[in-house]
């Protein structure tokens, strides 16, 4: 596509206000992109999947305040439409973009390979700042700008509704199984089977980890074998009787990934208790209320560890998603054209997704 076809403003489906409790409204909403630089991309959107993360800021509930108005969406995949001569990209290419869009590109973290880690703040793909002062905006739209170094190319043998929800669902768990390294001989907990926990599961087994699924109920149990978890009765686990679980698993998991956002996770009188000596609880879903306070002598009694991890540098998403092609990784997803956002995060707060709202152009 010529840049003369490309309009100079961007529409897609923007929260006007904060909503205030209310549910969503997104309006269809237009705005200038960035300024344009050789670094930059513009890409014609095929498909865009809502993350949690969406709603969240959306309802400008982070400590960061939401730029109104906003088009949010960070899994993201179309066609390179316009390549900057620095882009790393030509025209025609099918790309994903996840959470990030910019970096310093020259801090001790970013030189280092872990742009997400960038010591000046990485530009989120949306409500982020760009060099320009402008506000960054997603992909609950029909074109995105972003740099072209956090455009990943999609391997040929992914979908773009396979690929879409991989961008940041699929990175978030990925990266802190690689980082941990589950793996054979590793024993790998997946909590919570939803929207990440669903693709973290997937991973879990193709890097060969002996993986199981823990959930507050057996209502998952269907879905986590249809995943790949064998043997769903011996490696699915509920949890709902916490004492229980504590005490037949305790000292039992390598790695625990903790993809559910409940209000209070029960570290200290669960998590904790079925590491194994040096073991790891890793949080990657962020919850919505103050973590409960932890016995530090079980942290330094059993070696004991909490970690956070967000998302991944552009170099382990593209391994990511070699791997997904490679073992033939799943996201489940209810399609929705763009035009139906509002429902789609409707359906969304809900529950009702499985596991992923797709918006597709």
């Amino acid at each position: 596509m010529s840049t003369d076809a490309i309009p100079e403003q961007f529409t897609g489906y923007a929260a006007m206000n904060e909503a205030d409790g209310k549910a969503l409204q997104l309006s269809r909403w237009s705005f200038t992109p960035k300024k344009w630089a050789e670094e930059d991309v513009d890409i014609k959107i095929t498909a865009c999947s809502i993350c949690g993360s969406c709603v969240h800021t959306l309802r400008s509930e982070w400590p960061s305040p939401t730029n109104y108005p906003l088009i949010a969406g960070h899994e993201i995949v179309g066609t390179v439409v316009r390549a900057g001569s620095k882009s790393g990209h030509s025209v025609g290419a099918v790309v994903g973009v996840g959470a990030q869009g910019g970096s310093c590109r020259s801090c001790d973290n970013c030189n280092a390979g872990r742009e997400n880690w960038c010591l000046k703040g990485m530009v989120g793909t949306y409500n982020g700042k760009w060099e320009d002062g402008s506000v960054s905006q997603g992909g609950y739209a029909d074109y995105v700008r972003t740099k072209g170094h956090f455009a990943i190319a999609i391997p040929e043998g992914l979908s773009a509704e396979n690929a879409a929800p991989l961008m940041c669902a699929g990175i978030t768990t990925y990266a802190p199984l690689k980082d941990l390294g589950a793996g054979p001989g590793k024993r790998v907990g997946i909590i919570g089977i939803g929207g990440l926990g669903h693709l973290g599961l997937q991973f879990s087994l193709a890097l060969g980890a002996d993986t199981y699924a823990l959930s507050h109920s057996d209502s998952k149990r269907a879905d986590a074998e249809a995943l790949g978890l064998k043997s769903a009765d011996d490696h699915f686990i509920v949890t709902s009787d916490i004492a229980a679980t504590a005490k037949k698993y305790a000292g039992f998991f390598d790695i625990l990934i903790v993809t559910a956002n409940a209000p209070e996770p029960p570290i200290e009188s669960l998590w904790l208790p079925l590491l194994k000596h040096g073991g790891t609880v890793n949080l990657c879903g962020l919850p919505e209320g103050k973590l409960p306070g932890f016995v530090p002598q079980m942290l330094v009694g059993r070696a004991l560890n909490i970690s956070g991890s967000i998302i991944g540098p552009p170099a382990q998403i593209k391994e990511m998603l070699e791997v997904a092609r490679d073992h033939k990784i799943r996201s489940w997803t209810n399609a929705m054209p763009m035009a139906e956002a509002t429902k789609g995060f409707a359906d969304m707060e809900a529950g009702k997704a499985r596991y992923r709202v797709l918006l597709k152009n």
